[in-house]
């Protein structure tokens, strides 16, 4: 059997994203940042519910009847896609999801690997295994 090389890297991308991403750090990391906010169960009934506008979303129905949306919540999380309930970028912890310039891949729609900070791509593998 033949590979090619674009081929050999993707494969390699691709395996090295599945190690990337730590959904033991990411649940951590949503303790901190998302549960005041989503609960601690993702919910949507955080202790900041009732001074909210927009009521928080269930973050557990994400991909319900469907793929989880890999880009969608990686693109509000990162702020290129803002919330108006966040007020643009995630408010007062932003800087924490950048990450620190070692960005790692992870598969996005169709297994296209996209890059992350490592803190994304951690948050996005908690985030996946509370789906119900």
């Amino acid at each position: 059997m033949r590979i090619s090389f674009a081929g050999l890297v993707a494969v390699l991308a691709l395996a090295g994203a599945a190690q990337a991403q730590d959904a033991a750090e990411g649940a951590g990391l949503y303790a901190n940042f998302c549960a005041v906010c989503h609960g601690v169960d993702g919910r949507g009934q955080g202790v900041m519910t009732e001074v909210l506008t927009v009521a928080p979303a269930d973050l557990t129905a994400l991909g319900r009847g469907e793929e989880f949306p890999t880009l969608r919540v990686v693109r509000q999380i990162d702020g290129r896609d803002p919330l108006l309930a966040h007020g643009g970028e995630m408010p007062l912890f932003g800087m924490w999801f950048e990450g620190d310039g070692a960005d790692v891949a992870m598969a996005g729609p169709g297994g296209q690997p996209m890059l992350v900070s490592r803190a994304i791509a951690d948050l996005v593998a908690y985030l996946r295994e509370i789906q119900s």
